[in-house]
């Protein structure tokens, strides 16, 4: 006869375990814990056997009899069904396993651990933007993908979609940062090979254009500084106008710029490794000019960390697009950039023979390796003042030129 639910309820253990038959071989245990387990003896090639199916009441009666009835199926077709649920549990727990094992493989997880082991040393900005970039567009691809799998079909269609949105040379960044994971990963024996290294950039992507930064004539820079000199916008852009004419630097370089980078009484402008395209020191020598610009501009964002704090957000530096803005409003669009007075220095001082390697070295163009840092960023230091002076005194009587021209 079979069980009913008072019947299980109501049973109470005793110093022995004893069973509660329901039908077909299946019972309850009921052991003297007051535990009640479900079990079904059976006998399969010769040999009995005790399969269990759970707890009561974790597993109910209705329950209990799907899964009797379902194992005496199997054994019916002649499969052990205790063998077969090992069987079962085993696949599981290695389709697990194998899920961890490609979970730890994957292209992300092998990215991040590049990641950390690569942004060590690293602009902070610069290392921030490499994950973000992975994160937007590489990892939605194929981060899930075992090292193995990824193929360079997976890598040229995230860089043409990339390259579809405009933004080319993001797409070229990809493919770079891609190779060195993958590099990365064969030297720790996560991958054998690197998909990257199968096509360049340049064998998918279209023709770059032209990334010539604009930038006038030496024979109009007169009437350009003219003009800027009676800028009529706000006083914190005029200053960082003339700051970037009289150093060169880059323009983030300037508007990301704290005071502290400064010594104005020793006339130097230090930019530290972390703020630097070449991620090394990199020494500004501040002619008179330049000084006194500074300390005008003192008067008005002294009080703050940075020399050209947002408008909105003083914590925050003012827009990459403020001096370019400025530089539209004078009459300039599509002829002149913050960064096109780096092109004009480069042409001025080398043909009034000016060193060349002074020169770039000014421009920090000059690739200086880690052993060399800590002592090239002051090389040809006194040269680079003698050379600033001079040209912030050629901008001064261009300027004065420019003046002349405009009053005619």
């Amino acid at each position: 006869m079979a069980l009913t639910i008072r019947e299980i309820d109501t049973a109470r253990p005793t110093t022995k375990q004893y069973k509660l038959a329901d039908s077909k071989g299946l019972c309850l245990l009921v052991v003297p814990s007051g535990v009640k387990l479900w079990r079904w003896r059976y006998r399969f090639e010769g040999k009995e056997k005790m399969m269990a199916f759970g707890e009561y009441p974790e597993v109910g009666l209705k329950e209990a009899r799907e899964l009797h009835s379902e194992a005496r199926k199997q054994w019916s077709a002649g499969i052990d069904p205790m063998a077969e649920r090992k069987a079962v549990v085993e696949a599981k727990q290695n389709e697990e396993r194998g899920q961890q094992r490609q979970a730890e493989n994957s292209f992300e997880s092998i990215a991040r651990d590049w990641w950390k082991w690569w942004h060590v040393g690293k602009s902070p900005r610069h290392a921030e933007t490499v994950m973000l970039r992975l994160e937007a567009d590489v990892f939605p691809a194929y981060g899930h993908k075992d090292m193995e799998k990824v193929t360079p079909m997976d890598i040229r269609d995230v860089m043409l979609g990339v390259e579809g949105r405009g933004s080319r040379d993001v797409a070229k960044r990809i493919h770079e940062t891609t190779g060195q994971i993958f590099r990365y990963a064969i030297a720790h024996g996560k991958a054998t090979r690197n998909p990257a290294a199968d096509f360049k950039p340049r064998d998918i992507l279209l023709q770059a254009k032209s990334e010539n930064f604009a930038r006038v004539d030496v024979k109009d820079l007169p009437e350009l500084l003219a003009k800027m000199d009676d800028y009529w916008g706000d006083a914190i852009t005029r200053f960082a106008l003339k700051l970037v004419a009289y150093t060169f630097v880059r323009t983030s370089e300037l508007i990301e710029a704290p005071w502290p980078e400064f010594d104005l009484n020793n006339a130097v402008w230090v930019i530290p490794p972390e703020r630097m395209k070449m991620g090394t020191t990199h020494i500004v020598p501040l002619s008179r000019q330049a000084v006194e610009v500074l300390r005008a501009l003192k008067l008005l964002t002294g009080n703050g960390r940075l020399l050209f704090p947002g408008a909105m957000d003083k914590t925050k530096p003012m827009s990459n697009n403020t001096i370019l803005g400025a530089l539209y409003r004078l009459g300039y669009k599509d002829r002149m950039t913050g960064h096109g007075f780096r092109g004009l220095a480069s042409t001025i001082l080398n043909e009034n023979e000016f060193d060349e390697a002074h020169v770039e070295m000014q421009l920090a163009h000059l690739k200086r390796n880690k052993v060399a840092a800590a002592y090239n960023h002051a090389k040809y230091l006194k040269q680079r003042t003698v050379m600033m002076q001079w040209w912030a005194d050629y901008l001064d009587a261009q300027l004065a030129l420019g003046r002349k021209s405009l009053a005619a």
